[in-house]
């Protein structure tokens, strides 16, 4: 298992960060170089193994992992910092195609739905309710991306107020009322 760890989960998200703060030694540390056309990436993992404290809270926990992306994309710097807990026993080549996999999906999902559906600012009360908003944002992110638009923030522009071609993309037709 490989979870994010998010500031969100602030407790966990501080006893990591500690973890990778000054110069310590890191047991893993592997990076690579990615090019493609507007974008160069630099990927750097760090882990170590799970503190105690962490492993009380997070029973099976072996691994803490930091991973810096830095380079450019369309021409602009950016650096971004992430950090995982894993269960997993693997070597840092392994760690860290395991990581670069589940960031694809991250950049397909989750932040679409977290940055353009607002998905992370919601704070439900109803477990249902979770559910069903949920399912909307999956059939409204499938219906943008089976509808020809790239950009998801140009889509929900484009339909957002359009009910009717969005309902005709799943085949139903609205009846205007006489």
């Amino acid at each position: 298992m490989l979870l994010t760890v998010k500031r969100n989960q602030s407790n966990l998200h501080r006893q990591i960060v500690a973890q990778f703060r000054g110069h310590r030694h890191f047991p893993v540390e592997i990076s690579d170089f990615e090019k493609s056309p507007g974008r160069q990436v630099r990927w750097q993992l760090r882990a170590r193994n799970a503190t105690d404290a962490i492993r009380e809270r997070w029973v099976g926990a072996s691994w803490i992992i930091e991973l810096v992306s830095s380079g450019l994309r369309d021409g602009k710097p950016f650096r971004h910092v992430h950090l995982f807990i894993t269960t997993l026993r693997t070597s840092p080549k392994g760690l860290l195609r395991l990581i670069r996999q589940r960031w694809a999906i991250e950049n397909e999902w989750h932040w679409p739905r977290d940055t353009q559906l607002g998905e992370d600012a919601h704070r439900y009360t109803e477990r249902n309710g979770v559910q069903v908003l949920a399912l909307l944002r999956t059939l409204a992110l499938n219906l943008l991306r089976n509808n020809g638009f790239q950009s998801i923030r140009a889509g929900l522009m484009a339909v957002a107020h359009d009910i009717s071609l969005m309902l005709s993309w799943m085949g139903i037709t609205s009846v205007e009322a006489s």
